[in-house]
């Protein structure tokens, strides 16, 4: 901005001020108009309870005597009354409208800002039976139930005629995450035609982590095929799908660390599952569930089913049976083996300790890098090799020159080959650590136990670390800056800068390197501070490791055992199957090339 532009702005600045100063209104016109508008206030409210009262009367009409003495006639209208079921683990809220859990609170848990863990609460959690009776669908989530208690069994019944009803029964066992849920349809067999039944649940879960863009990444509906592998719907966006391949063994509304499942004693016939995304503050996602049961003839019909409403702890849902604990995502094939079968037992393991859980990651990666310390050697000797060979690689490059690529890889590959080196020789030891590093990416986001456990300055490490809050949002970075995120980043820009004085790497490649941490700052600044911490340490020990190694190794020794293998016949050399491959390729390269003059 120049001195003009400035010194214009500034005058409009003053004019403005000014013309508010001595042009505006006076303290008693302002104190009339505010007295003028409280009264028009007054008015239009009063208005609106003189009109909206009559429509509310009118908006609950009387229920007519023969709606009362027809079928279900003594449940269509009622008063709301709750009862609780209570054991050690959870709470549950029964309400005689529709007979169903009103609310269920996982106890012993608590939400990032430390208020009771409650799964689904409110009207908004419906839950019933839809049948065909008379040419009509009836819907038990509106009738109104008896209830009646003894101890933890809680029964709710609805009588249609006479000796027809419908009752539920709950049943909470002591310490049990699980009610037994049974459903008895007595005399319906006369009135409902249909060969089946429908159940229908529908419910809002409610926010419980503190990020809940990643609470919603981690949310689905699962369900199972009998005699099929887990699956489910879509965690990014609005889905519903028809469940008609077989018969569906169980169904969930999965949260990222809780879960609310049912798993009918015979598997329902078909069904189908929704999902909403939901953007309210508070609310993550809204699952629905219709699922088909069998209705026969008899006088007295039961359905007997499971709910489980728990944390998503691996060992916990694997208990309940039915690969309920696969709804836990360990990563794609391999990772998920790797997981399952390596990282999650040495963590139970290394659990049973009862070690802080930071003290635990500590533990885990280092035996880790101890488990993978042959491959690092390997990695770091082939990559001194390549490093020790580069003068060399330097001369034939200015012999040849850049301008036949062909001919100079085959220089180059004369001389891997007369000094026996393998230029991949450094990558492949890398290569077979990386699906261990990908591993502990699904490893730690789905691991309940590190659920509100703090370490350092940590308080969470099942998520991240806001060392930092802007207050506002920016690009690629987010609205806060994590800590244990910003070191790992430093930790892995600087393992990249050893790892290129050890590799001797030259040109693009040596910036590529540092492009990528730059990349993964933004990507796991909202992840887990556990996952970067084990990261970090990951690095810090990669570092502990090479300065080991290097301590170990004779830089002159391997150049003089290369310079050795020169001397050696080529015929005594055993060719790998890979140089007998690039050997041909670069031959038929040449001699492309030559036949393309050639035309020329």
């Amino acid at each position: 901005m120049d001195r003009n532009t400035f010194t214009g702005l500034f005058l409009i600045m003053i004019v403005l001020a000014g013309s508010f100063y001595f042009f505006g209104p006076s303290q008693t016109e302002i104190n009339k108009e505010k007295e003028r508008i409280a009264a028009d206030s007054l008015k239009k409210v009063a208005a609106a309870t003189k009109t909206t009262a009559p429509a509310i009367a009118a908006a609950k009409p009387a229920v007519d005597s023969a709606t009362l003495s027809g079928p279900f006639g003594g449940n269509i209208a009622g008063t709301v009354q709750t009862t609780v079921l209570e054991n050690e683990n959870l709470k549950l809220t029964l309400t005689n409208k529709g007979g169903k859990i009103l609310s269920v609170e996982v106890k012993g848990q608590k939400t990032y800002d430390g208020k009771p863990v409650i799964l689904f609460d409110g009207d908004q959690n419906k839950f019933g039976l839809k049948m065909n009776i008379g040419g009509k669908e009836v819907n038990t989530n509106d009738l109104y139930f008896a209830a009646t208690k003894a101890g933890n069994l809680v029964s709710m019944r609805a009588n249609y005629l006479g000796d027809k009803y419908i009752e539920y029964t709950y049943d909470l066992k002591p310490k049990s995450n699980n009610v037994a849920f049974n459903i008895n349809l007595n005399g319906l067999n006369q009135v409902i035609q249909t060969d089946s039944i429908a159940l229908n649940w529908e419910t809002t879960l409610l926010e419980q982590e503190k990020s809940g863009k990643k609470e919603k990444e981690h949310a689905a509906p699962f369900y199972k095929y009998v005699n099929e592998t887990p699956d489910h719907l879509s965690i990014a966006k609005d889905e519903t799908e028809e469940l008609k391949k077989g018969k569906i063994e169980w169904f969930s509304f999965k949260q990222q660390f809780f879960s609310a499942v049912l798993l009918p004693k015979v598997a329902f016939e078909s069904g189908k599952l929704g999902v909403t995304v939901l953007t309210q503050p508070g609310e993550i996602k809204r699952y629905s569930a219709d699922m088909k049961m069998h209705f026969g003839q008899l006088a007295s019909q039961n359905y007997a089913m499971d709910f489980y409403f728990g944390t998503n702890k691996f060992d916990v849902l694997k208990a309940q049976g039915h690969e309920i604990e696969k709804q836990v995502d360990m990563g794609y094939w391999p990772l998920k083996y790797i997981n399952r079968f390596v990282v999650l037992p040495v963590f139970k393991f290394l659990e049973g300790f009862g070690w802080n859980y930071g003290l635990i990651i500590l533990i885990l990666t280092i035996l880790l890098k101890v488990a993978m310390s042959p491959l690092t050697y390997k990695s770091y000797i082939s990559m001194a090799k390549m490093r020790i060979l580069k003068p060399e690689m330097d001369e034939i490059k200015a012999k040849v020159g850049e301008d036949n690529p062909t001919l100079l890889q085959q220089e180059y590959l004369k001389l891997y080959k007369q000094v026996g080196v393998n230029p991949l020789g450094g990558c492949l030891p890398m290569l077979l650590q990386l699906p261990f590093v990908m591993a502990f990416f699904f490893f730690f986001p789905n691991l309940f136990e590190l659920r509100g456990e703090s370490f350092l300055w940590m308080k969470d490490l099942s998520t991240y670390d806001d060392f930092i809050k802007f207050g506002f949002t920016i690009p690629f970075i987010g609205d806060h800056l994590s800590l244990m995120c910003v070191l790992m980043t430093i930790s892995t820009l600087i393992y990249t800068y050893f790892n290129n004085q050890i590799s001797g790497a030259t040109g693009q490649m040596k910036y590529i390197g540092y492009i990528m941490p730059v990349v993964f700052l933004g990507v796991l600044n909202s992840y887990p501070s556990g996952l970067n911490y084990y990261y970090f340490l990951a690095n810090m020990l990669t570092f502990a490791q090479q300065f080991l190694i290097k301590s170990m190794v004779d830089d002159e020794k391997i150049h003089r055992t290369l310079q050795d293998n020169k001397t050696k016949p080529v015929e005594t050399k055993k060719k790998s199957k890979f140089q007998t491959r690039l050997d041909d390729y670069m031959r038929q390269q040449q001699q492309t090339q030559i036949q393309s003059k050639k035309n020329k």
